[in-house]
């Protein structure tokens, strides 16, 4: 996981990141997708939940009570800005956790030739019924391709999946990663994926859904 930020509420909207929380919806071929930062006040028991799912705690290792779910979080929003947390919201539904990251700046910069301003993610599906049908992947690429956007310097999306992951390296493959290479990270043997501006698909001009003032669910 990233390096990262005590309690007082920090903003997660920093340079480093070009603003994730300002990035506003955008329209993917399953609807309307928004990334919305988790805070201390929103979020949390939701992604809780999540982690004590067998399925995910398998690779993220998170279960149990909510305090271990806090914690990892608190370490993300007091990094600096290095880090943001994030809700996936699909036409209204909070159904994905993600994290946004400078992996250039992360540790991870250590075990591959990083280039200044790649950008990492690390992500899992809530729901295990949005599991096993191809979402993850139109999201995976819809979430990469928002990076690219809204990220002008950033010349690669990075992940780092768990080698043993093998529906999550499908996934990535499909959304058009590769591999760099394997290396040895002090949680997990990882797989270094890469996805380069060659393969952006930008939305068609007129099909960005424009919201000056998104009216969001009460899920909190």
């Amino acid at each position: 996981m990233s390096t990262t930020k005590g309690h007082d509420e920090p903003s997660t909207t920093g340079d480093l990141l070009d603003g994730v929380a300002d990035w506003g919806p955008t329209l993917c071929h399953v609807g309307i997708f928004h990334l919305i930062p988790v805070t201390f006040e929103r979020g949390i028991p939701l992604v809780a939940r999540w982690m004590n799912d067998p399925a995910v705690a398998a690779f993220w290792d998170l279960a149990g009570p909510e305090i271990r779910t806090t914690r990892h979080i608190r370490v993300q929003l007091q990094g600096g800005g290095r880090s943001v947390p994030c809700l996936g919201v699909l036409n209204g539904t909070p159904m994905s956790y993600w994290e946004i990251y400078r992996a250039d700046l992360d540790p991870l910069a250590r075990y591959y030739p990083a280039l200044p301003h790649d950008t990492g993610l690390h992500l899992l599906i809530g729901d295990p019924r949005d599991r096993g049908r191809g979402l993850g992947g139109v999201l995976l690429r819809t979430v990469a391709d928002l990076i690219l956007d809204k990220r002008p310097d950033c010349p690669r999306v990075i992940a780092e999946p768990d080698v043993r992951n093998a529906a999550s390296l499908r996934i990535f493959y499909t959304s058009g990663f590769e591999r760099i290479c394997e290396v040895d990270l002090p949680s997990k043997r990882a797989a270094v994926m890469m996805r380069d501006r060659d393969s952006l698909c930008p939305l068609p001009e007129g099909r960005r859904p424009q919201f000056t003032d998104p009216d969001l669910p009460d899920f909190w």
